[in-house]
């Protein structure tokens, strides 16, 4: 079976091991599983749109975008349909603005097409290595913090307040108290090496929260399923259901434009990140293997997710769970796939582990990526105040791509201020400019 693992995935049997392979795709779409309920919670604002067909079109999604991923560009990433990109959908486009859901789908469509073409053309590409290493870094540590903020908060350790935004949750009681002790006992898993140690942290979690109530409902963190198997609903009402006669109109060309801006540097931030904190670049370079490829997978994933019946499909940041449990190749991604096939059947089971359990795993990938931090040249005020503003947006403005743009136009204007000029390339300046038109006009 290696000979063919290695043809498929990329796989090499003198460096990779099949069981860390597999047990980091777990991990993987364990992490993202909540994606299969809140997307379709999200999209039943919309008439017309029945959350079991979104459900379908969301897992069908992720299964064509990681399966191109693990296939065509042989990384351990998963694709699935992104959160802030379906809110954008439905509550900015469709209720904000009073478009229809088709034409939030022909959007995705056409943002997809697009995507494709600047995929070909090496336009993302060039992007990408126009950012200096030392943006690059701080990306990967503010994605870091960026997805233990979203394990916190799915854990309820950190909650919304009024005055001061957020604050800590009550974390002896409920679903906080189950991500803390989820937390120190998937740490202390990680720390003892065991092999899939963020994986039973999942499980072991996921159990513990049978045995601790939440104290508003009095119900279980942890609910066993009342049922096991279900049939997937047909993708009949939402299938390919475009809108064609405003696709020259201006709504349409701002719509699809922020599409591709935030699917662009989400995704763009995402493979920096996960590549900067897993040893997947070189020691002392800052070219990524197989950059287009990947860009490729998410481009064609959007375009299918479209068709399908759902919002922009990018790749997935929770994907550095898996590649923190040793996920290197292709393998990591095709195992994640039959999961999203078997949830597409056993979904049940599968939603029935609380955000609570896979807070922990989330926290302490974190932890793993921040260490791209300890690289940034924090005694060169140009260099360390555009990362600190790349490093400490991602959380707080609850967006990977914002803190890309902010800190690519920070580094520029830093630079400039500072008299710097020979060390902004004519990519930069470009970019900056850009990134400066998008918060004006879009």
């Amino acid at each position: 079976m290696k000979p063919v693992f290695e043809k498929l995935f990329g796989f090499d049997s003198k460096v990779h091991n099949v069981r860390t392979e597999i047990v980091a795709g777990i991990t993987t779409f364990l992490t993202l599983a909540y994606i299969l309920a809140v997307n379709p919670g999200i999209f039943s604002a919309l008439p017309g749109m029945p959350g079991g067909s979104v459900f379908t079109a969301t897992a069908l999604a992720a299964i064509v975008g990681t399966l191109v991923m693990a296939l065509y560009a042989k990384k351990p990433l998963a694709l699935a349909p992104g959160m802030g990109l379906n809110a954008f959908f439905v509550f900015t486009v469709c209720l904000g603005m009073g478009h229809s859901w088709q034409f939030a789908l022909t959007a995705v469509f056409l943002e997809g097409i697009l995507f494709i073409i600047l995929t070909l053309t090496k336009v993302r590409n060039w992007l990408l290595n126009a950012i200096p290493g030392t943006l690059k870094k701080a990306i990967g540590a503010g994605i870091g913090l960026f997805i233990a903020f979203i394990g916190m908060q799915n854990a309820g350790i950190i909650v919304n307040n009024d005055a001061t935004l957020v604050s800590l949750g009550s974390i002896t009681e409920g679903k906080a108290l189950v991500g803390m002790i989820g937390l120190f006992i998937t740490a202390g898993l990680v720390m003892a090496k065991v092999r899939g140690g963020m994986l039973w942290g999942i499980l072991i979690t996921s159990a513990i929260g049978l045995l601790i109530k939440d104290p508003a409902t009095g119900a279980a963190i942890t609910t066993l399923p009342t049922q096991v198997v279900s049939v997937p609903d047909s993708l009949e009402p939402i299938f390919c259901k475009f809108e064609w006669n405003q696709i020259l109109s201006w709504d349409m060309l701002a719509v699809v434009f922020t599409f591709l801006f935030i699917d662009m540097f989400d995704t763009m931030g995402t493979i920096i990140g996960v590549h900067q904190s897993s040893g997947l670049i070189k020691k002392g370079g800052d070219e990524i293997p197989g950059l287009e490829k990947m860009f490729l997978a998410d481009s064609i994933a959007t375009v299918a997710g479209a068709c399908f019946g759902t919002s922009t499909t990018t790749t997935y940041v929770e994907s550095a769970s898996g590649v923190g449990e040793g996920g290197r190749t292709g393998l990591t991604a095709f195992s994640t796939v039959i999961c999203f096939v078997l949830a597409l059947f056993f979904s049940p089971i599968f939603l029935a582990i609380p955000g609570a359990a896979t807070a922990p795993a989330l926290i302490i990938v974190g932890v793993m990526m921040m260490g791209n931090a300890r690289n940034i040249h924090w005694d060169d005020y140009c260099k360390a105040i555009p990362a600190f503003l790349t490093l400490i947006l991602m959380p707080l403005a609850y967006s990977i791509s914002d803190g890309i743009l902010i800190g690519v136009i920070s580094y520029v204007l830093c630079h400039a201020v500072a008299g710097k000029f020979k060390e902004i390339s004519i990519p930069m300046w470009v970019l900056a400019a850009l990134f400066i038109c998008k918060y004006i006009f879009i």
